[in-house]
């Protein structure tokens, strides 16, 4: 597929989960948390880099969160894609869903002390939220420098994924479907829960749906959209593209 195919068929956007990193592999409750990407994370990024750039794919612009997996993923891509100068955006409405007190906590550890089902809905339940960081923790994204430039009163201490789906709804609409209407071709590198809220407010996905939902890590996931920015499908790239899954 050529770039000027993929510019006259669809008006699309990529997505991918960051690349491992170093909270996946320990499996740790992550959040806003920064850990970098483990060396297969970085693997996984240059396999999905290289992917992208067989197939032609090239971009008018890129986003990230502000974490650091996100970032160093996005980073890697456009190298591989030998888009180095490309312009890059990161807006902190795309940062994982906030875990709160969760945050840095081990998995199994959790699950031994509260049990599996308690965690179960703490990772993939669309309400629950575990407790809360107070705006005094240092711990709270208030007293980052990283988000100085953010109202603290829309700085989470956690969040549910409906919370996280209010803010990168928010987002989608402000920077993304302008840039869809005038044709550019776009790349978003983000989080698991991220992702999983954006696909649920574009593919109106109901609640069941989205709590069994689950985004591999480094996996690009091509959207499809209309001229005017409605949605159309998606499905992982590599995958057969007869699985493809309606808006």
């Amino acid at each position: 597929m050529t770039r000027q195919t993929i510019h006259d068929q669809d008006r699309s956007v990529i997505l991918i989960r960051h690349a491992q990193s170093q909270w996946n592999r320990e499996n740790r409750f992550t959040g806003w948390a920064n850990p970098p990407l483990t060396a297969a994370g970085v693997a996984e990024a240059e396999r999905a880099g290289d992917w992208l750039r067989i197939h032609g794919y090239r971009f008018d612009a890129a986003y990230s969160s502000r974490l650091e997996r996100a970032i160093a993923t996005l980073d890697i891509l456009l190298a591989r894609l030998g888009q180095d100068s490309l312009p890059r955006m990161q807006d902190w409405r795309l940062n994982e869903r906030h875990y709160g007190a969760l945050q840095g906590l081990d998995k199994a550890q959790a699950t031994a002390r509260v049990g599996e089902h308690q965690v179960w809905r703490w990772r993939r339940g669309y309400t629950d939220t575990a407790a809360p960081l107070l705006r005094s923790d240092p711990a709270h994204p208030a007293s980052d420098p990283l988000y100085a430039d953010v109202d603290p009163q829309r700085l989470p201490g956690v969040e549910s994924l409906a919370q996280t789906r209010e803010r990168v709804a928010g987002f989608w609409r402000e920077q993304v479907i302008p840039r869809i209407r005038r044709g550019e071709r776009i790349l978003i590198s983000a989080h698991g829960n991220t992702l999983r809220a954006l696909i649920m407010e574009l593919a109106g996905m109901s609640v069941e749906e989205v709590e069994q939902f689950e985004i591999p890590t480094a996996t690009p996931i091509l959207y499809r959209f209309t001229p005017d920015g409605r949605p159309l499908d998606w499905r992982y790239l590599g995958c057969d593209p007869g699985a493809a899954r309606s808006a």
